[in-house]
């Protein structure tokens, strides 16, 4: 038997035969590179449900089967065992830090977390309302002028340590944008802090580095808050070739710079269909106002006349329960009584759920909670401001992007990216 896939064009009786390539993991793939050259025809997938676009080892989901799967490890493990940090060194060196490692890589990224003094002058520029997305994705685009040596890259030392970087100054950067953006002094980042409470500390902090303290007298950053959102980066660490990934390597394919293609990256991924989302699920909570309005709106929901769409349920690649946000509703019920939470939000976004999970019409649909509507929740647990929602998503995706721009440059076969169109006009 062939490996092969053979199409007939019914026209002219013509077939063309193409190569199968086996995956490790998932479907296998029809290589069509040679489509026009064979069929003088362009291939028609709009949104690219059905095209592969790149090959790569780092991250796998099964939509089906509800999996996700940084460098062969299920999504579940590593965020019950694995901090963030080690999570960034499995997908930037394939394999998970052992102690010496993990620890040289926590103290690496502290010391590089600080900003170029030039670089601060740039948030002077931008109008003290400025959404801190705006603010970022600029941020991390003027990196590369600071950083121009990073162009060109030669050996893995040097793409260790261009990546090592913009992941230890993406939370500084999130924090400053904030801070501006409410009119606050900067915080500088402090090295005897770990990677997820420095950046809750550089939000939270007063000049001098002073903290609201309890009874006892010690700093309120609690472990299990660290903990949450240390979790919620793992858990959005990468995501395969989504709309920002792709978008990243788009960049990528053009000879840009990698911080650039980043920047590319945190605009795509600020649209309320992406990484934006989590931000309207906790907008769209807030509009139904109260549990005795939930009813309605699903009513609504369900209504093909009706343009409203309920957000944070169904996923474009999952067809079953998002991995993520299995681990979210874990974290949000332990986060329930850690914190003794017992919000109007959390009331409303927990009658939802009930409903959505019971009611045939998002079941046969396999509209399932995905990690937007726990996230978003979870955030304002934590105090973190609804406008700082996407940068944390940014923070926690940015070693996502920064490998998937890595393995793109080293593949010796790489073309600039340039899509073909179906033209219909005059």
């Amino acid at each position: 038997m062939k490996n092969s896939f053979t199409i007939i064009n019914n026209r002219t009786n013509e077939s063309f035969e193409f190569d199968i390539l086996d995956a490790a993991r998932g479907p296998s793939v029809v290589d069509i590179s040679t489509f026009y050259a064979k069929t003088k025809m362009f291939t028609y997938d709009p949104g690219f449900t059905s095209t592969a676009s790149c090959i790569s080892d780092i991250t796998f989901i099964d939509g089906e089967k509800g999996e996700l799967r940084y460098r062969g490890i299920e999504i579940s493990e590593l965020a019950s065992n694995n901090s963030y940090l080690d999570v960034c060194y499995l997908l930037l060196n394939s394999k998970l830090p052992n102690k010496e490692e993990s620890k040289d890589f926590d103290l690496e990224l502290r010391h590089r977390s600080f900003l170029h003094e030039g670089l601060k002058n740039l948030f002077k520029a931008f109008p003290s309302n400025a959404h801190p997305m705006a603010t970022l994705s600029s941020a991390a685009s003027a990196l590369s002028s600071f950083y121009y040596d990073h162009l060109v890259i030669h050996s893995e030392a040097e793409y260790q340590e261009m990546a090592r970087r913009i992941i230890a100054k993406m939370p500084t950067i999130a924090a400053f944008a904030y801070r501006h953006s409410i009119g606050a002094p900067f915080i500088q980042p402090d090295i005897d802090k770990s990677f997820t409470e420095n950046f809750l500390y550089m939000l939270r902090a007063y000049p001098g580095g002073k903290m609201h303290r309890n009874a006892n007298g010690e700093d309120i950053i609690r472990e299990i808050e660290i903990k949450a959102l240390d979790t919620i980066f793992t858990l959005h660490a990468d995501h395969e070739q989504n709309a920002s990934t792709t978008t990243v390597r788009t960049v990528a394919s053009t000879g840009a710079h990698p911080y650039v293609a980043i920047s590319a990256g945190i605009s795509a991924l600020w649209g309320r269909a992406h990484g934006g989302a989590n931000e309207s699920v906790i907008a769209q909570l807030e509009m139904i106002g109260s549990v005795e309005n939930v009813d309605k709106f699903i009513a609504r929901a369900k209504d093909p006349e009706d343009e409203f769409r309920l957000m944070g349920f169904g996923h474009r690649v999952y067809k079953n329960f998002d991995p993520r946000a299995k681990a979210l509703k874990e974290l949000q019920d332990e986060l329930k009584v850690e914190l003794n939470l017992d919000s109007n939000l959390m009331e409303i976004a927990n009658r939802i759920e009930q409903i959505a999970l019971s009611d045939e019409y998002f079941i046969s649909r396999k509209l399932y909670p995905n990690i937007d509507f726990y996230s978003g929740v979870i955030l304002t647990a934590l105090q973190i401001p609804k406008s700082m929602f996407t940068p944390v998503f940014v923070i926690g995706r940015t070693v996502g992007w920064i490998t998937q721009w890595i393995e793109y440059k080293k593949e010796t076969k790489t073309k600039i990216s340039r899509p073909r169109q179906l033209y219909l006009g005059k």
